[in-house]
């Protein structure tokens, strides 16, 4: 199983909770930058996950399966840690990942690129602010 580091476990626990708070009070719900990046060290597939559910498995947030349509949803951090990749790999997380950027930002330009690991660099060269509008 992947081990996620409880720093990250409570800042995407926080970010879930306060998105559930957002929709009990009928506020526009919060758009919170990605918490943590998994991603495979053989392939492009990616995933940028900014909530956790309360049962510790369900995570939110942007997967990229490396086919160029990145798709914002649920997945399984069990069947993610339960994927075996050649040479006794698996998924990883990236522990240099950091963003300020919201998740939708990232979703919108991940489409537009057809991947988040070409999103990742073009906010390494500019910032979000300087990229060219839809």
């Amino acid at each position: 199983m992947i081990e996620l580091p409880q720093t990250i476990r409570y800042a995407l626990r926080a970010n879930d909770i306060n998105r559930r708070a957002a929709a009990q009070a009928d506020r526009s719900e919060p758009d919170p930058p990605p918490v943590v990046k998994f991603f495979n060290p053989l392939g492009g597939q990616t995933w940028l996950a900014t909530e956790l559910a309360a049962d510790g498995d369900v995570l939110w947030g942007l997967a990229d399966l490396g086919f160029g349509c990145p798709e914002i949803g649920p997945w399984s951090l069990g069947e993610l840690s339960a994927i075996r990749l050649p040479f006794g790999m698996s998924i990883e997380i990236d522990t240099a990942f950091t963003s300020n950027v919201p998740l939708s930002v990232w979703a919108t330009l991940s489409r537009r690129t057809g991947s988040i690991l070409w999103t990742e660099t073009l906010f390494r060269r500019s910032p979000p602010g300087d990229l060219p509008p839809d």
